[in-house]
């Protein structure tokens, strides 16, 4: 260990860009393998199943019982299958996770911890990348069934008629 934090501290010093792949065990959780390359372990919920994960190109995939909803500062949605690739305090090419604002979803395209001491961690949505406390990411949430989001209730389709005889709506 004391010859990786030297060799880590040379590079360092002279500029060198190194990546150290943590050996991983099969027994290894997702969570493990989030905190083994400085990544908190609630940015996946609770309620994960199954999941495969590459040592040697960083590709996951996370495998979640349903579809749900996590609250955080704003609510996170996870799809079944959640994939990307981690690096070292990072996550790229990331799909399967949206973020909502406001009222609108945007898909999260990758995750990025800052320096761990400045107690950030940033989420690309494309057109900007939010930003929240490390702190709400430190333990995995509960997760919620996501409600038949994309299901036309059809309790709805018949409140709004058209009467075509006068060519008006009516309730």
């Amino acid at each position: 260990m004391l010859r990786v934090i030297q060799t880590m501290f040379l590079c360092f010093v002279l500029g060198i860009s190194i990546l150290i792949s943590p050996v991983i065990s099969e027994k290894e959780s997702i969570y493990e393998i989030l905190q083994a390359n400085g990544l908190p372990l609630g940015i996946f919920p609770k309620g994960v199943k199954e999941f495969d994960f590459d040592v040697a190109t960083g590709r996951f995939s996370v495998y979640l019982n349903q579809s749900c909803d996590a609250k955080y500062e704003t609510e996170l949605r996870y799809d079944v299958n959640v994939s990307g690739t981690i690096g070292y305090a990072q996550i790229g090419d990331l799909s399967g996770i949206s973020a909502q604002e406001l009222f609108l979803w945007f898909r999260v395209k990758g995750i990025r911890v800052d320096v761990p001491s400045s107690g950030l961690i940033f989420f690309d949505v494309g057109v900007v990348r939010k930003q929240y406390s490390l702190s709400l990411f430190e333990t995995p949430r509960d997760c919620v069934a996501v409600r038949g989001i994309n299901k036309v209730d059809s309790s709805m389709l018949s409140l709004h008629q058209v009467d075509q005889t006068r060519g008006r709506d009516i309730v």
